[in-house]
């Protein structure tokens, strides 16, 4: 797969302040990275370098194979970019306001209306389209931005908070969207505190602090590399009545009583099956054993609080 962006060392600085430092990943055609960070974290600076918004202090860029500075007008053509306060002009019709923007991008009328006439349908906004857009709740707002975002077809997309006031209906269609963005090869850059979202779409999460890159990967790799093996959970139907099953070191316990036990097992194709039958020899009522869930939001936390 081709990186269609690509950082190595994009520094940023305001004055005494270093917004975004040392920054270097490459994202592959067709994959969703979820950028994630506290405020102030530097996504939205490195987000606009990225845009040829800013100019980087240091560091290079490219983006679809054009350099963010050297570019910058042909990485504005092919990227779209959702920010967190979209900044419609509230007194113009969604139409005339998809008109100058397609026009901006050097889209033809016929174009632009037949693509905002798709967008807004699908996002059920077609029966809103002779109200101004300063009479639109702010989901339906968001909803406008991201058709602005996406109405040019782009290559890359950069989305800060795609879903934010929108109710759960509204925000499951736009993650469909994404979704569907990415599956017919558009490259994604998401910017999100919606943990869930984040899990849900990203191929591979990137979390910053302070600037800097502090973790890459998918987010099984990072539950991984972060939280240690898995732990499993067997629960019995009635007290077990004497000791667990002790297997010999294959089990590293977590937790136990009477009628549970949690541990965590560095193979547990092995474990498990050997715990069950020993359970079964004593009589046990086994009522579950599974993997007990561990979100995004557990690897989260410890990155940015360590």
């Amino acid at each position: 797969m081709l990186p269609l962006i690509e950082t190595i060392g994009l520094t940023k600085q305001f004055d005494a302040i270093t917004a975004v430092d040392q920054l270097s990943f490459t994202v592959n055609e067709g994959e969703l990275l979820a950028l994630l960070g506290p405020n102030g974290a530097g996504k939205t600076t490195t987000v606009r370098m990225l845009c040829s918004i800013l100019k980087p202090t240091a560091g290079t860029a490219r983006v679809a194979g054009y350099d963010i500075v050297k570019d910058a007008p042909q990485v504005r053509h092919v990227v779209g970019h959702l920010t967190e306060f979209p900044g419609l002009y509230l007194r113009m019709r969604p139409l005339e306001y998809f008109d100058f923007f397609g026009e901006l991008q050097g889209m033809s009328r016929a174009e632009t209306r037949a693509r905002a006439e798709e967008l807004m349908k699908h996002f059920d906004l077609w029966d809103a389209r002779m109200r101004r857009l300063g009479e639109y709740s702010k989901g339906m707002r968001q909803k406008a931005a991201l058709i602005r975002a996406m109405l040019h077809n782009p290559r890359v997309l950069f989305l800060d908070e795609p879903t934010s006031a929108m109710d759960p209906h509204s925000a499951k269609q736009v993650r469909d969207a994404i979704a569907d963005l990415c599956a017919r090869g558009h490259t994604i850059i998401l910017c999100t505190h919606n943990l869930y979202e984040a899990e849900t779409l990203a191929n591979r999460i990137a979390v910053i602090r302070r600037g800097r890159l502090i973790a890459l990967g998918t987010p099984g790799e990072l539950k991984r590399d972060w939280l240690g093996l898995p732990v499993w959970e067997v629960r019995l139907a009635h007290p077990l009545g004497q000791p667990w099953p002790n297997l010999n070191g294959h089990l590293q316990i977590e937790s136990m009583d009477d009628v549970s036990l949690r541990y965590r097992a560095a193979s547990p194709e092995q474990a498990n099956p050997l715990l069950l039958e020993r359970l079964h020899q004593v009589g046990a009522s086994v009522l579950t054993l599974s993997e007990v869930p561990r979100g995004l939001e557990d690897v989260y936390l410890k990155l940015v609080e360590s």
